[in-house]
């Protein structure tokens, strides 16, 4: 058989120079001017001039949008096209700060008299306690939201003669705690403390004294209602966050977070493990999660990343294999 080999330079594609396509014309739709009287309004629409019929819209603006802001004089122009979005909350601006050393001698004294009654030993105070605030909502990864929510908690309350005597750690963790809630983001008491090392008794005492002084503030200005009362309720934590939580800190895969929210939520509608505090019920969902699908994990790591004791595992655990068959799927078994 034979084959004709062609020469590969004679197929060369030559590339041709681009060259409008004089045939295609932009014709109005309604009135057929060819070619249209087009006009671009500030809206970004591109309308025919003589009838009115928008032939295409959303046309973007490229030209130059510069504004001034500042307020100063013609002479001093800043050429801004938006200005910087304020925040309240924002203790990052540079100041001054003299310390008291004894051999500055007296007027040294003087001088770091007079810049505290300049800067106020209040804002002193504040700015401290949100730095303190961003840097435990940073420790537990916690969004902006909770951070300027918690502040906000905290620069509501600070002044009140309701807080006398209380350790501004209390009021700080009890203010995070009211900035979770707020955020739909709750955290247990137990879990505040462990973050801000307060008692969680002591955050307990300090919420419930914030939400009384949140609610008195609402009641004197139905108007100023910064913080509505549905988000300071006494509701607990969700089972099923909490579990996620617990098993994300874990390391534990999808199919056991599953399957101890399944066991929960089953105690919950046969009401056992009824008076069981949400953390006990959590951890002993997951560690028998844990045994279902045979993926071993220290009980001390539950127990502290819970806030749970051993004991109450233990014996909440028993209660759950008496109702096995209520609680676990038969699938998991095979499945495993």
């Amino acid at each position: 058989m034979d084959y004709n080999f062609q020469n590969a330079s004679t197929h060369k594609t030559q590339i041709q120079p681009f060259k409008p396509n004089l045939s295609v014309h932009l014709i109005c739709k309604d009135c057929k001017v060819s070619p249209p009287n087009l006009v671009d309004t500030s809206e970004g629409f591109c309308v025919c001039g003589d009838c009115g019929f928008a032939i295409q819209e959303g046309i973007v603006d490229t030209r130059a949008e510069w504004r001034t802001f500042a307020n100063d004089t013609d002479s001093d122009v800043d050429p801004n096209r938006v200005g910087y979005v304020g925040n309240s909350f924002e203790t990052t601006a540079l100041s001054t700060s003299i310390s008291y050393n004894a051999t500055i001698g007296r007027k040294g004294k003087e001088l770091m008299h007079a810049q505290d009654r300049l800067n106020g030993k209040k804002d002193s105070a504040l700015a401290a306690a949100f730095t303190k605030i961003s840097a435990y909502c940073d420790g537990y990864q916690l969004p902006r939201v909770v951070h300027d929510s918690a502040k906000e908690v905290y620069q509501l309350v600070c002044d009140d003669n309701s807080l006398r005597g209380k350790s501004q750690d209390a009021v700080i963790a009890s203010s995070i705690f009211l900035g979770c809630r707020k955020a739909n983001m709750s955290r247990t008491f137990k879990e505040i403390s462990a973050l801000t090392n307060v008692q969680s008794k002591d955050i307990g005492k300090v919420y419930k004294i914030i939400s009384k002084i949140m609610q008195n503030k609402t009641d004197s200005d139905p108007y100023n209602n910064c913080y509505p009362e549905e988000t300071t309720n006494n509701s607990q934590t969700s089972l099923t966050d909490l579990i996620r939580r617990i098993c994300s800190s874990l390391g534990l895969n999808n199919k056991v977070t599953i399957a101890a929210e399944h066991i929960a939520q089953r105690c919950k509608e046969e009401d056992i493990l009824t008076g069981r505090s949400p953390n006990t019920i959590a951890g002993a969902s997951i560690y028998m999660a844990t045994v279902v699908y045979q993926v071993r994990i220290p009980m001390q790591s539950l127990c502290l990343k819970g806030g749970i004791g051993p004991g109450a595992i233990k014996s909440a655990c028993t209660i759950i294999k008496a109702e096995e068959d209520k609680l676990i799927d038969s699938n998991w078994l095979v499945k495993s």
